[in-house]
C-alpha cells in the first residue's frame, strides 16, 4: 500500500519518473512480481526514458526512495532482496499450525522422475523473480553471488552426487548470469566444480544471459571492465560491451526457467503425483476441520 511518512515537493522531472515507475511496478505486481530498483532502472533504460549511465541509476534510486516515503509509490511493489530479517514462526493454536501444514504439504514429485534439476543464478537480487517458479516445480534455487563459495559448491556437489549415484537420475543445473567476462566464465566454473565435487557428469544449461538474447531484446549495454582478467578473450569475441541479467524483463526470466524445467519433465507422471498430493491434502483438511477450536 501507499503510506506517507514525510511529504516532499518534487520537481517536474522527478514527478515524471515517479509516475512511470508507479505504472511499471503496478503492472508487474499484478503479475505476481516485485521489482528491485535495479530491475526498474533497466525498464526505464529499455523504454528509452533514461540513458544507461551510472549517475542516472543513482538519481532514479534516490527519487524512488523519496517517493515511497512520500506515499507516491506502493511499499509492496519494490523489494530489497539482499537484506532479510529472520524471524521465528509462532501460531495461535495447534489447529492453526496444522492448517498451515496442510496448505504447505508437498509430495516429492521428482522421486518418480528420471531427471533431477537445480537452478543457480549469479545475482541474489533476482531470487524473488525466479523463486516462485522454482517453488511451484519443487526445484532448489541457489543465488551464487558471483562465483559460488567453496562450501556451497561442495554441498551442492555432494547432493547432486546422491541424486545421480543413489537415485540414478540424470542431473541438470539451469544457470543464469550476466553477459560479461566473469559472468560468461561462471557457468564454466559451476560445471567444473560440481563435476569435481560430485565425481561425475553434470549437465549445466546456461539459459541466460546469452548473446542472441541480448540482440533479440535489444538490451542496454555497459562498458566491459578492462581490469577483469578475462576481458581480453571476451572483447575479442563480443566487443567492448557487456550486459546484465537484470535487464531481461522478469516475465522472460520466469519463462526461461519454467521452460527449462519442463524440458526434462515427464508431465503425465507429474500430473499423476499432483493428484496424489491433492488427495493427501484433502485428507489432512478433513482432520483439521474436525479439530475443536482453541479456547480463549
Amino acid at each position: 500500500m501507499k503510506e506517507c511518512f514525510r511529504e516532499k515537493n518534487f520537481g517536474d522531472r522527478a514527478l515524471e519518473i515517479i509516475a512511470r515507475a508507479d505504472g511499471v511496478c503496478a503492472d508487474y505486481f499484478k503479475q505476481g512480481m516485485k521489482m528491485t530498483v535495479r530491475q526498474l532502472y533497466y525498464q526505464f533504460v529499455s523504454k528509452n526514458w533514461i540513458q544507461n549511465l551510472p549517475e542516472n541509476y543513482e538519481t532514479l534510486s534516490t527519487v524512488i526512495s523519496e517517493a515511497r516515503i512520500a506515499g507516491m509509490i506502493d511499499w509492496d511493489h519494490i523489494e530489497d532482496r539482499g537484506r532479510v530479517t529472520h524471524t521465528q514462526p509462532s501460531y495461535k493454536s495447534l489447529k492453526t499450525y496444522l492448517q498451515q501444514l496442510t496448505e504447505s504439504y508437498r509430495l516429492n514429485k521428482w522421486k518418480a522422475q528420471a531427471h533431477y534439476v537445480e537452478v543457480m543464478i549469479e545475482k541474489q537480487a533476482l531470487e524473488g523473480v525466479i523463486y516462485p517458479t522454482c517453488e511451484r516445480w519443487g526445484v532448489p534455487l541457489t543465488a551464487n553471488k558471483g562465483y559460488g563459495s567453496t562450501s556451497m559448491m561442495y554441498e551442492r556437489g555432494k547432493y547432486i552426487q546422491s541424486m545421480r549415484d543413489v537415485e540414478h537420475k540424470e542431473v541438470h543445473v539451469i544457470y543464469l548470469g550476466d553477459h560479461d567476462p566473469s559472468g560468461i566464465d561462471m557457468s564454466r566454473d559451476v560445471q567444473d566444480r560440481l563435476e569435481e565435487y560430485s565425481d561425475g557428469p553434470v549437465d549445466v544449461m546456461r539459459l541466460a544471459l546469452n548473446h542472441d538474447q541480448v540482440m533479440r531484446h535489444d538490451l542496454p549495454e555497459n562498458p566491459t571492465k578492462l581490469k577483469d582478467s578475462r576481458a581480453a578473450d571476451y572483447i575479442e569475441k563480443y566487443g567492448m560491451s557487456c550486459w546484465e541479467l537484470d535487464a531481461l524483463p522478469p516475465p522472460t526470466l520466469v519463462a526461461l526457467v519454467e521452460n527449462g524445467i519442463k524440458s526434462v519433465l515427464d508431465l503425465k507422471l507429474w500430473d499423476k503425483m499432483e493428484k496424489m498430493q491433492q488427495n493427501d491434502q484433502d485428507t489432512l483438511q478433513t482432520i483439521v476441520e474436525e479439530m475443536p477450536e482453541a479456547s480463549e
